[in-house]
């Protein structure tokens, strides 16, 4: 797998054996990041940036690229051990762009969630393009890829959780939300929003008011205000 950026290669240099080979764009002027990349003693291939940006196939890379390791995966059984209490899931629900994943895994490793659930088919996956969205997130926050979400939340519901689900029709204002249980936080797809049997998985919905002329928000967004609204109930001033 290849992923890229400068903030990869920080969360990255943590782990130097999760690095196969790093590599550094031709001319680069970060004195630094040279410097880092060399005391990691790591394998370096040198490339000018047209070789560079067709590798990682985007010219957002900050010069410097690395061939790593699959990003190891949790099974839904170990994120829900592993989760502290009140646990805290987020369980995203047919979203495609890439750039959204990366955002959440981001602000889920701001709020302190416990991990992330994806689904298999018709979804974003961990491809580098959402490793660096998530500006190295996607190594912090555990994953969980499942074949069905629908059977996957029930699961959650039996170890005690909360399923909770982002949508406009029949859902209470997110300020009314109960936040201080185990909880499952589900964000639909970008143009659909939660498919109809996972919403029946949902023990109830919440809302974001929406007081403009635009009826939504990206995903991602929506998602990092909900989040900041549980850790706000669990940690009040």
């Amino acid at each position: 797998m290849i992923v890229y950026g400068k903030n990869v290669f920080t969360q990255l240099e943590q782990d130097p054996d999760s690095i196969e080979r790093i590599y550094l764009q031709k001319g680069i002027r970060d004195r630094k990041l040279i410097d880092r990349v060399q005391r990691l003693k790591c394998d370096i291939q040198y490339m000018d940036r047209n070789q560079l940006d067709q590798l990682v196939k985007d010219r957002h890379h900050n010069g410097i690229a690395l061939k790593v390791c699959p990003i190891p995966e949790l099974s839904l059984e170990e994120l829900i051990q592993k989760a502290d209490r009140p646990g805290l899931l987020v369980a995203l629900d047919g979203i495609q762009d890439p750039h959204n994943l990366g955002a959440i895994l981001r602000t889920c490793d701001c709020v302190g969630a416990d991990g992330v659930i994806l689904c298999r088919h018709n979804s974003v996956s961990l491809t580098p393009t959402a490793v660096k969205a998530s500006t190295g997130a996607a190594y912090t926050i555990p994953v969980c890829t499942v074949t069905n979400l629908k059977n996957a939340l029930n699961q959650c519901k039996e170890n005690g959780y909360w399923v909770i689900g982002s949508d406009m029709e029949g859902a209470r204002d997110y300020r009314e939300g109960i936040y201080d249980v185990p909880l499952v936080l589900v964000i639909g797809s970008e143009g659909k929003g939660i498919s109809p049997l996972v919403k029946k998985q949902c023990d109830y919905m919440i809302k974001l008011p929406m007081e403009g002329k635009i009826t939504s928000l990206n995903a991602s967004v929506a998602c990092a205000v909900l989040l900041y609204q549980i850790y706000q109930a669990r940690h009040p001033l």
